[in-house]
């Protein structure tokens, strides 16, 4: 049977690694995202903030393809901050609404179809970071820790459905952005997006049928 995955953030960088890898296995791609990504997958343009937007995009899928199998949550975002006592609302609510929130939309709109067909994987995106504070990072750390939480809670009520939930926490991934706002690190101690992606790949295989809200650390060579 021809999966179908569908994955927010598509048209970055990690979102064009994973989409090339299960797109291999032949795999039916449905690439959630703002703008069109540069892979040829199907595309529905999706406001992961707008809970009606996300709705719509998981009601499209299943009319199309009849059913959803894995969701990965890849969209997300960092921002450095100020200190907790100075960080403002916006800000907060920036990083929450990007990394938190989204999942919860997600959740919402695609857990349904995944019960009706009878189980299926969800791979989130949380960060190595968030394991414990940072100064000026407040924001940030508190909106992935938030990430790990709603896996393993997912994963404690959605177990014995079939449904596995888990995610995985990088460390700094190898980007032309990331490169370019920290041109005197050495990439080849961060994580290629190809080797984030193969760790999606398991956790959304059948090998990984029996792990249940693990918060996996992918930290390249760091």
């Amino acid at each position: 049977m021809t999966r179908t995955v569908v994955l927010t953030g598509a048209s970055g960088n990690l979102g064009r690694a994973v989409a090339t890898a299960f797109a291999s296995e032949g795999a039916n791609v449905v690439l959630l995202d703002l703008k069109p990504p540069a892979t040829k997958q199907t595309f529905i343009q999706t406001n992961l903030l707008d809970a009606q937007s996300v709705q719509a995009a998981a009601e499209q899928t299943v009319q199309r393809f009849g059913r959803v199998d894995v969701l990965c949550n890849l969209a997300g975002g960092f921002r450095m901050g100020a200190p907790v006592h100075e960080t403002s609302p916006q800000d907060w609510d920036f990083l929450f609404n990007l990394n938190a929130r989204t999942v919860l939309h997600t959740a919402k709109a695609f857990v349904p179809a995944m019960l009706k067909g009878g189980g299926g994987k969800i791979v989130n995106v949380g960060a190595h970071a968030a394991q414990k504070g940072a100064a000026r990072m407040g924001a940030y750390i508190a909106s992935k820790s938030a990430v790990i939480r709603l896996t393993e809670t997912m994963a404690a009520e959605l177990r014995e459905q079939n449904i596995n939930v888990n995610c995985v926490l990088p460390t700094i991934i190898d980007t032309p952005e990331n490169r370019a706002a920290m041109p005197d690190a050495d990439p080849r101690k961060w994580v290629a997006p190809q080797d984030l992606a193969a760790v999606i790949l398991f956790l959304a295989s059948d090998a990984a049928r029996a792990i249940h809200g693990a918060a996996l650390p992918v930290t390249g060579l760091s």
